[in-house]
């Protein structure tokens, strides 16, 4: 789809996206899983270094706004980028940032 032929509603759900991945600890998030693989909380907040409490709740804010997806798997779930082309949004924060 080109940018053009976004309707309102689909302007809305980026715009959601993306206020959702503006805060640095859900960059570091999403960055975590931007290599396509599934991870648990407790791998993704022994590898960023983060509190679990404080990663869940992120989480739950990018699942929320369609950033992420998860699936249960026994007493675990799995979270991961709900759309591939977010690598793409990393690689121009990443572009942006330079010096």
């Amino acid at each position: 789809m080109e940018f053009r032929e976004l309707t309102p509603e689909n302007l809305v759900s980026a715009a959601n996206m993306l206020k959702a991945i503006a805060h640095p600890v859900r960059i570091l998030i999403v960055g975590c899983l931007e290599d396509g693989q599934r991870k648990t909380v407790t791998e993704i907040h022994t590898q960023l270094g983060l509190e679990q409490s404080t990663t869940s709740h992120h989480l739950g804010i990018l699942k929320d706004r369609g950033v992420l997806s998860s699936k249960r798997e026994g007493k675990n779930t799995w979270y991961y980028l709900k759309h591939d082309n977010l690598k793409t949004v990393l690689k121009c924060i990443s572009n942006c940032c330079e010096k």
